[in-house]
């Protein structure tokens, strides 16, 4: 999506896309060893009761889903990061996860008029349409 189609209000779907369990111990192995993530004996007697995947697997998968969804084909450069971040349900082997976003505002700079800000909510769900993950981010286009 080119920047003149972001729309404030408008709401982007990305359907749902599995996350296996391979996955997960690989992106845990190489970014978020920790054990409840990597160590499946353990996290069965753990408090989440199996293993679980990072968080930041979930925000990989959710900005992946952003990108195929809004913005592969548009003047998005940068983003100066996120406004919050919250995981508020595990996501687990074989579990399937979609995105929401929502675009809470649209402005050019006041300050630059070839760069375009777009503040956007991220709604992650997994396929029993519960939230797992929120976020606020901001998105940056070169709108010269």
């Amino acid at each position: 999506m080119k920047f003149d189609e972001f729309e404030v209000g408008m709401v982007i779907h990305h359907p749902l896309v599995p996350v296996t369990r391979e996955e997960m111990l690989e992106f845990a192995r190489q970014y978020d060893p920790q054990w409840f993530h990597v160590d499946e004996e353990r996290a069965e007697h753990g408090h989440w009761n199996g293993l679980i995947g990072s968080g930041w697997l979930t925000c990989s998968k959710a900005m992946r889903m952003a990108v195929d969804s809004a913005l592969h084909d548009s003047e998005s450069f940068a983003s100066p990061g996120l406004e919050r971040l919250r995981w508020l349900l595990p996501v687990r082997p074989g579990d399937s996860i979609r995105l929401e976003a929502t675009v809470a505002s649209k402005r050019v700079s006041s300050s630059r008029s070839d760069l375009g800000i777009v503040r956007w909510f991220w709604n992650v769900y997994n396929q029993h349409d519960e939230l797992v993950v929120e976020l606020e981010a901001t998105s940056m286009f070169d709108l010269k």
